[in-house]
């Protein structure tokens, strides 16, 4: 059984992309998946610094997503979108898991030959999708295949019933089948 890490680039208590990954988990769950759902404001981190890093080492918090990453066969990540890029606190999540405990540790030990489908959901009218286009490039330079297909939901404001689930159903689905996809690709690889 495959192993899938969900989480989304915000800390945000009603991040409309937290609310997006949980369906694409669902869709991941339903194929077959073993899905770790997790929240990333519970792992806070410092800003990457690697002063800080030579004189404190890793943060705990910090070896404890790392390890969540490593345990996993690959990765369903929902970013918000600001300024057209991902967020702020993505980029540090990331900066910090890629970083070494020991010297005998493979190099981004984290990432490497993960799989991993992205997403975004975004109040504007293109839904995040510029900011996908950064973090594609970021996932792939450090080793993770991106699929080729990714979602966005623009308008997210106004997409998601109480629930937190999409109004449309059409929209629903598709973020389902991201899910689906991934664990299914995964158990061919």
């Amino acid at each position: 059984m495959s192993r899938i890490l969900a989480f989304a680039g915000s800390a945000r208590k009603k991040s409309f992309n937290k609310k997006m990954v949980a369906i694409a988990a669902k869709g991941a769950e339903d194929a077959g998946a073993e899905v770790t759902l997790v929240d990333v404001a519970d792992y806070p981190m410092p800003l990457f610094n690697q002063d800080e890093e030579m004189e404190k080492g890793m943060p705990e918090k910090v070896k404890a997503f790392k390890q969540l990453f490593i345990e996993h066969d690959g990765l369903l990540i929902a970013s918000p979108e600001y300024n057209s890029c991902f967020t702020p606190l993505l980029k540090n999540t990331i900066d910090w898991c890629s970083r070494k405990e020991h010297d005998d540790e493979p190099k981004l030990a984290a990432f490497q030959g993960k799989m991993v489908a992205i997403m975004a959901a975004s109040p504007g009218a293109f839904g995040g999708m510029k900011g996908l286009i950064m973090l594609r490039m970021l996932l792939s330079s450090i080793g993770m295949i991106v699929l080729p297909e990714q979602r966005v939901i623009p308008k997210a404001a106004q997409a998601f019933d109480d629930a937190g689930q999409l109004i449309d159903q059409q929209q629903q689905q598709s973020i389902l089948g991201l899910g689906q996809q991934l664990s299914q690709m995964l158990s061919k690889y």
